[in-house]
């Protein structure tokens, strides 16, 4: 897969098959839309094209939106090149751009500067300023400027159509087995361990601190979750815990992780942490021993699943 960070830096391709959108997630639905594009271009011995954004529009337009994404900007370029994409064009997002309307992000961007032959979109895509273009307007487009269109319906998961927002919603609860249903992988947080107050050594449950690395990466809710962890190139089964640790007085969000029988220094180094499933609230314990037993009992619940 090429990677594009600018628009400017494509050049137009034979039977370019395109898809636009911001694909937070990669979730079954996109993975629908692209399946399909690759389908056209192999059918036409063509070349598939996906433009995506970043920021996220939602970021520029709205500043004040606290919005949180599913994938780190890496993340998405890893998955849609799982996916099978020819060429990636991540296009820097501005209010400038979010100026351009439906016709002039057709013609400037998709006709003149990608050159598409073929434009897949997904259920109830909109486009161009103020979000004024649609399917119906594509379908107008089309014909004059000498690209087809292909709409892909919603891609349902136990008859709920899939969408990037209902997986925020889902994580934002803790509702793991829902998230992995609608994503088909699992949901992963990468940051640097950082050093912590060392409580956890003195009850037999020593946690690596994690800083992620991203700062508009969904955290998920505040509680306990079953976890591989990713070290180097090995997994390890662990213990995750989010939340303002009510046990000792914590005052700060943190996210720890204990790696069960692991020794090691783990300061400074690099994580990534894939969530299993969800154990149990976040909740306060009279004393210590009282959270110990407790770290025992996960420490089953995780080993047994």
């Amino acid at each position: 897969m090429r990677i594009y960070h600018n628009i400017e830096e494509f050049e137009k391709v034979q039977n370019a098959v395109v898809t636009t959108g911001t694909f937070d997630g990669v979730h079954v639905g996109h993975l629908k839309i692209i399946n399909r594009l690759c389908e056209i271009a192999k059918e036409n011995n063509g070349e598939t094209v996906l433009l995506t954004f970043f920021p996220h529009p939602r970021m520029v337009l709205f500043s004040d939106d606290e919005l949180k994404l599913i994938n780190t900007k890496n993340e998405k370029i890893a998955l849609l090149e799982k996916a099978g994409i020819d060429h990636l064009i991540i296009h820097p997002f501005s209010r400038e751009f979010s100026r351009l309307s439906s016709v002039e992000f057709v013609r400037d961007v998709l006709v003149n500067k990608i050159g598409t032959s073929c434009l897949v979109i997904g259920y109830n895509h909109h486009f161009g300023r103020n979000r004024e273009g649609s399917f119906e307007h594509l379908k107008e487009y089309g014909p004059l400027y000498g690209f087809e269109v292909e709409e892909i319906c919603a891609e349902d998961v136990h008859e709920v159509a899939v969408s990037s927002t209902k997986i925020r919603n889902a994580l934002k609860k803790g509702d793991i087995k829902t998230a992995k249903s609608y994503l088909n992988y699992d949901f992963g947080l990468n940051g640097i361990v950082v050093k912590g107050n060392h409580l956890g050594h003195q009850i037999g449950f020593p946690t690596a601190n994690i800083k992620v690395f991203d700062s508009y990466k969904l955290i998920p809710a505040n509680g306990v979750y079953g976890v591989r962890v990713k070290y180097k190139e090995d997994f390890y089964k662990g213990m995750l815990n989010i939340g303002m640790r009510p046990t000792i007085g914590g005052t700060e969000k943190t996210i720890e992780v204990h790696i069960i029988d692991f020794q090691r220094d783990l300061y400074g180094e690099e994580l990534t942490i894939y969530i299993d499933s969800w154990i149990r609230e976040e909740q306060k314990f009279e004393h210590m021993n009282a959270l110990k037993l407790q770290l025992e009992q996960d420490k089953r619940v995780v080993l047994n699943s």
